[in-house]
């Protein structure tokens, strides 16, 4: 297969039609063969109702997917698995499978590297490499519904909490939720898509007028300016009060609660004047905490809490007024957080 084939799915559709036109093939077909692609079809020959010649034309013409699996990591009893896609032009970008009893979800990646440089992530150690396009995004989708099903399970989730900052590459990511619900695609309900935020207000602000009922994420992590300047740096441009009510007019108008992410870092944002100032941002808003234990990364003067110190931590949350979760940390020894699995391979490479 030649590396200068686009991929199937990065082609306009009005290119595609002339395609098929030229090929003398029905209009039709153009949906069949994109429904077979979005589905997980590993090569054209398993397109089964596509006529044969039909099949050899379009293996000559395209490849299923643009995506090159270069590692992949294991954890919890095979519950967890981390792939390392390389991209064409050679970034590298991670996706993660959880598997849950009653769902399975992806952590899906939008950007290679992050922009945004919080210091506590692995993603931003490295330079930034460039947005990902529509179909890059969809085909980390779509890889994982296919090793799902080999496992007689489906996809069910997807999570906007991979590498990147989702709602720098806005329009990308929005196309591919409306390709990922599709009927014809992987019908995943947009009520199960969480886009994740560092607190881009402006694209927050569009979200509401796309009529998608997705659930927006913010990644918090401090509820005082002074500290979320150095935790997250993009609050410099976009403070604590403006975001809290760009994300609550969002949940007013879509209906939907804001989850609100808080990395916990010890001695930094898990003590009692971090919890009294979390309850006081957020109480009576329509609103859910996610505690996120810190998962350790190489080179970073952070670690997790003890598990006592989580405890504590949210139950003076729950004193506050407020809905609290905990998050099941999962593949710690896959290098699961967030740019891990990269910063491993990309050292490899540069000691090699």
């Amino acid at each position: 297969m030649r590396e200068e084939q686009p991929a199937l799915l990065s082609v306009a559709v009005a290119d595609l039609d002339q395609w098929f036109a030229v090929h003398d093939a029905a209009p039709y077909r153009r949906r069949q063969v994109l429904a077979w692609a979005a589905r997980g079809a590993a090569t054209f020959d398993e397109m089964r109702d596509v006529p044969r010649p039909l099949r050899a034309e379009l293996e000559a013409s395209f490849r299923l997917s643009s995506l090159k699996p270069v590692a992949r990591t294991d954890a919890d009893s095979g519950l967890t698995t981390k792939t390392l896609y390389e991209l064409d032009g050679g970034h590298t970008v991670e996706a993660v499978v959880m598997r849950y009893s009653e769902r399975s979800t992806l952590c899906i990646s939008s950007q290679a590297g992050c922009p945004v440089g919080c210091p506590f992530c692995a993603t931003g150690k490295f330079p930034f490499g460039r947005n990902l396009a529509v179909h890059e995004i969809e085909e980390q989708a779509i890889a994982s519904a296919r090793l799902l099903a080999d496992e007689g399970r489906r996809l069910s989730h997807v999570v906007f909490m991979g590498m990147g900052e989702p709602f720098i590459n806005y329009d990308a990511v929005i196309e591919s939720v409306r390709r990922m619900s599709d009927p014809e695609r992987l019908a995943i309900s947009p009520r199960r898509i969480v886009l994740s935020t560092s607190g881009v207000i402006p694209r927050i602000e569009q979200l509401s007028s796309e009529k998608l009922p997705v659930t927006l994420a913010v990644s918090l992590h401090a509820a005082r300016d002074e500290l979320r300047d150095v935790l997250v740096p993009i609050n410099r441009k976009y403070p604590l009060h403006d975001l809290i009510v760009a994300a609550q007019r969002y949940a007013k108008t879509s209906g939907r609660r804001v989850s609100y992410e808080w990395v916990m870092l010890a001695g930094v944002n898990d003590t009692e004047r971090d919890a009294k100032e979390l309850s006081a941002l957020l109480k009576g808003k329509l609103a859910h905490v996610n505690l996120i234990p810190f998962n350790p990364v190489d080179g970073t003067p952070y670690s997790a809490p003890s598990r006592n110190a989580i405890r504590q931590f949210r139950q003076l949350l729950v004193d506050g007024g407020l809905n609290v979760t905990v998050r099941d940390t999962r593949g710690r020894e896959a290098d699961a957080a967030c740019g891990q699995l990269h910063e491993r391979v990309m050292r490899q490479r540069v000691t090699a």
